[in-house]
């Protein structure tokens, strides 16, 4: 008997920005060769849905992003959740306090990161940008934006040491209302 099914979300890096453009169409094309069912995406910036057998997120994480690679010419790091795990992302308070006009931006990594990662994150805070690490995610509450902060993604994932890439929380929370 066949393992059941279950919902999870790749989030993909580099995926529409930086002038790696791919159709959705074709970006549930490349998850249907792997064997995934149900694939559908979710707004144009590298979210597909899919229904996979339980096994390993990590080895299936490793297998996306290798045909990815192979299939674009580029590497495209890939982050799996389930619908379960994007609603506790969700649920967390990650700052004591709201800010008008801020937006808060998830970023999903492939493991939490060690105490040296999360200290030198934190040392990255300024009067526009504050950072909070949980588990497997970072939340940055950017005071006026991505675009306007003197923080990049490549600054984050040196402090980090491994590749981030980030989803607004209003995508995160589509998603949880669509999928969770």
């Amino acid at each position: 008997m066949k393992p059941a099914a279950k919902r999870t979300i790749a989030f993909l890096r580099a995926i529409n920005v930086g002038g790696h453009v791919v159709p959705m169409a074709k970006l549930a094309k490349l998850f249907a060769q792997l064997g995934l069912a149900e694939v559908e995406t979710f707004i144009a910036s590298g979210n597909v849905v899919f229904a996979t057998p339980t096994g390993s997120p990590a080895a299936l994480e490793k297998r996306i992003a290798a045909h990815l690679e192979k299939a674009l010419g580029y590497e495209v790091a890939t982050f799996l959740r389930t619908p379960a795990e994007l609603g506790a992302v969700l649920e967390h308070r990650a700052f004591a306090r709201t800010v008008p006009g801020a937006t808060i931006y998830i970023g999903f990594l492939a493991v939490a990161p060690d105490a040296a990662a999360t200290k030198r994150i934190s040392e990255l805070t300024t009067p526009r940008d504050d950072f909070h690490v949980h588990g497997r995610e970072l939340y940055w509450r950017g005071h006026d934006g991505m675009g306007q902060s003197k923080v990049s993604g490549a600054k984050l994932e040196k402090a980090l040491g491994q590749p981030v890439t980030f989803r607004n929380a209003t995508t995160v929370g589509k998603l949880v209302a669509k999928y969770g």
